[in-house]
């Protein structure tokens, strides 16, 4: 890795190591190790699932709980008494493994594209072996074991590090909220096929008052904002530059500026830029692709088959979507064809609304 690589991954991250050779030794698999000698990631990868799941349990714990008073024993020396949550142990369990489980972390690791600086043998170099879930698991996990070496255990540290890279909020999230980081995060790959250039700073009594020219820029005049992120996205030419309590919040803060302007400047990704040539052939697949972009439910369909004067078979197919009050009839010599002018009709009326 050369510094413009590392400096790039610590951008990711939200963290600047004091030594860049921990950071570059959790992207080592043990195939190039064995074949060229030095460390690998796997003790990394052992100190970093521990933390992990300290981490996220005191995360789930500080979402969903809070400290009360017992009226019924208060005692005014104590400014908490007992502690309450709002989920029980069985729910924070199953939130916690589904932020800590191989799927999460091997999909955080592609959205921060950090996979392809892995560090490889020949043999996983051939067998492409970065693309395996498993692997990108271990690397994540990895890097928050450098993290926490390299801050000598800094819960704090470790604790924006692990919010920034697992983005809790777009698997907790309120589905009422926007959540702006995963917004800016899908509008660049589609925009540009790669991932958001964000840049962590801390926030000095300095830069609160001195303007920029070329940054657009948020901040609410509080001086416990402790963090700044900055953002750019490429052809706008401009730096977006937000302040937070924490790295997290920050970044919370410059997706939210960054999509607004984007939203002021008409540059935000509709339903007809999914789909740049909506065909009749390609009808099916093309619904199916809206549908995992999250514009509506699985489309299904209903066959019904009957018979013409002259006994030939004739193929009946209603296009349903589950959002949608309309739904979409043809009918053809065979099933396949039906299927397709149903679907290119549904495909149409979705494009169109």
């Amino acid at each position: 890795m050369d510094k413009k690589d590392l400096q790039f991954i610590q951008d990711q991250i939200g963290y600047n190591f004091q030594n860049t050779d921990l950071l570059q030794q959790a992207f080592v698999r043990r195939s190039y190790a064995k074949e060229y000698g030095g460390e690998d990631n796997e003790i990394l990868e052992f100190v970093g699932d521990k933390v992990l799941d300290l981490i996220v349990v005191k995360l789930l714990t500080e979402k969903y709980g809070c400290f009360i008073s017992d009226y019924d024993d208060f005692d005014p020396n104590e400014e908490f008494d007992e502690f309450s949550c709002d989920k029980n142990e069985a729910e924070l369990t199953e939130l916690k493994k589904k932020l800590v489980q191989k799927k999460t972390l091997a999909d955080r690791i592609a959205i921060l594209d950090l996979a392809d600086y892995l560090i490889m043998g020949n043999g996983d170099i051939q067998n492409n072996i970065h693309q395996e879930m498993s692997v990108k698991e271990d690397l994540f996990e990895a890097i928050i074991g450098a993290v926490a070496l390299d801050s000598d255990w800094d819960m704090e540290e470790l604790q924006e590090v692990i919010q920034i890279m697992l983005d809790p909020d777009s698997y907790l999230k309120d589905d009422t909220e926007d959540n702006y980081v995963e917004l800016i995060q899908e509008w660049t790959l589609k925009r540009y096929g790669m991932v958001p250039w964000y840049h962590f700073e801390k926030a000095s009594q300095a830069v609160w008052y001195i303007p920029f020219d070329g940054i657009s820029s948020s901040y609410n005049g509080s001086t416990e904002l402790k963090h700044i992120c900055l953002l750019k996205l490429g052809e706008l030419n401009t730096i977006f530059r937000s302040f937070g309590t924490s790295k997290s919040e920050a970044r919370k803060a410059v997706c939210e500026l960054a999509y607004k302007e984007l939203e002021k400047r008409n540059l935000l990704f509709s339903i007809r830029d999914e789909i740049p040539n909506p065909n009749r052939d390609d009808a099916i697949s093309q619904l199916e692709i809206l549908a995992r972009r999250g514009y509506f439910s699985i489309p299904f369909y209903d066959f019904t088959q009957k018979y013409d004067k002259n006994g030939s078979p004739v193929w009946q197919c209603t296009c349903h979507i589950k959002e949608i009050a309309k739904h979409f009839f043809a009918e053809s010599s065979t099933k396949k064809y039906a299927k397709k002018h149903a679907a290119y009709q549904m495909l149409k009326y979705t494009l169109s609304s």
